[in-house]
């Protein structure tokens, strides 16, 4: 079975990292293009000096690790498809696979930084008339 060719609208992956930078920003969504045009920060410029440092380990035969960041704001670059980013939500990092689908985007959209709340039982103080609880 022939295995599907992934694209990003219209470009393979292997054509998106041959890119120059200006090209690729013009097939960007607007937040991402105009985040790159304004140049990256002192952490994004990190986070992708590792980026680049573990995918050539990976390219050569290396064991992949995981890059741990607090860069929620970054888009997601070429480079970056193949790898997992532990992004930081303000308790943990959260594991992200970075698929061809995810560009454009950025990394915080994948790291949730609320729980869904769970209510429980009354908590102490409660009134009288929060204690009822109808059968069924």
């Amino acid at each position: 079975m022939a295995r599907k060719e992934l694209h990003y609208r219209g470009y393979t992956i292997e054509q998106l990292r041959a890119m120059p930078m200006d090209d690729l920003v013009k097939v960007y969504p607007s937040r991402s293009r105009r985040s790159l045009r304004r140049g990256f920060t002192e952490m994004q410029k990190k986070l992708l000096a590792s980026v680049k440092k573990n995918r050539s380990t990976v390219d050569s035969g290396g064991r992949q690790e995981t890059i741990e960041t607090h860069c929620r704001d970054m888009p997601i670059l070429p480079e970056m498809v193949g790898l997992v980013i532990g992004v930081y939500n303000g308790y943990d990092y959260i594991p992200v696979e970075v698929k061809i689908e995810m560009l454009g985007e950025v990394l915080g959209e994948f790291s949730m930084t609320r729980k869904p709340i769970k209510h429980g039982a009354p908590g102490v103080g409660a009134t009288r008339s929060s204690l009822f609880v109808p059968i069924k």
